[in-house]
C-alpha cells in the first residue's frame, strides 16, 4: 500500500506544479529560482517525446508512453504481491509516478508541461519537470540496485 500511496503523492505533486505553471502568464518566464541562477523556471510545452522527438506523430507520442507505463505497472504490481524486493518496488514506483504524470498531460493537454532547467553546462538547454526526474530517479535506483546485487553475488562466488 505504501508504494501505491507514493505513486499517488508524486503524481499529484507534479500535476499541481504543472497546473501552477500553466496558470501563469508566459511573460513571467524564464525566472531564476535562486540567487545564483542555478535553477530556472520556464513555461514550456513539449508535444513530442523527450527533446521533442516524434513531435509530429501524435499517435506514436501517446502510444509509446502508454505501452511503457503499462509494462512498468505490470512489473510493479507483480512485485507488490511478493515480500521483499523493496528497492525494485521503489524504483518502479518512482518511474511509474513520473510516467503517469506525463501520460496524463499527453492525454488531456496533448503536450507535456516542462517547467525548470538547471543552469549548468549542457543542461541549460534541457527543460524538464518533476515527472521526468522521477523517471530518471527510478531508473537510477533500479540500475544501482542491480549493480549492487551483481557485485554482492560476485563477491560470494570469489569467497568459495
Amino acid at each position: 500500500m505504501f508504494f501505491l500511496g507514493l505513486i499517488g503523492l508524486l503524481f499529484m505533486v507534479d500535476l499541481a506544479l504543472k497546473a501552477e505553471i500553466e496558470s501563469r502568464d508566459g511573460t513571467e518566464f524564464p525566472k531564476e529560482l535562486d540567487k545564483k541562477g542555478r535553477i530556472v523556471l520556464h513555461k514550456s510545452h513539449n508535444a513530442g517525446l523527450p527533446f521533442g522527438l516524434l513531435g509530429k506523430y501524435r499517435d506514436a507520442v501517446l502510444m509509446i508512453p502508454l505501452a511503457a507505463s503499462s509494462a512498468v505497472a505490470g512489473i510493479l504490481f507483480w512485485l507488490l504481491q511478493r515480500k521483499g524486493h523493496l528497492m525494485e518496488k521503489l524504483g518502479y514506483s518512482l518511474t511509474l509516478a513520473g510516467a503517469l504524470s506525463n501520460l496524463f498531460d499527453r492525454m488531456t493537454r496533448k503536450y507535456v508541461v516542462d517547467y525548470f532547467s538547471i543552469n549548468r553546462g549542457k543542461l541549460k538547454k534541457v527543460i524538464f519537470n518533476l515527472g521526468d526526474l522521477f523517471i530518471f530517479a527510478g531508473g537510477a535506483v533500479l540500475l544501482l540496485y542491480e549493480l549492487w546485487t551483481e557485485l554482492r553475488e560476485l563477491t560470494k562466488r570469489r569467497k568459495k
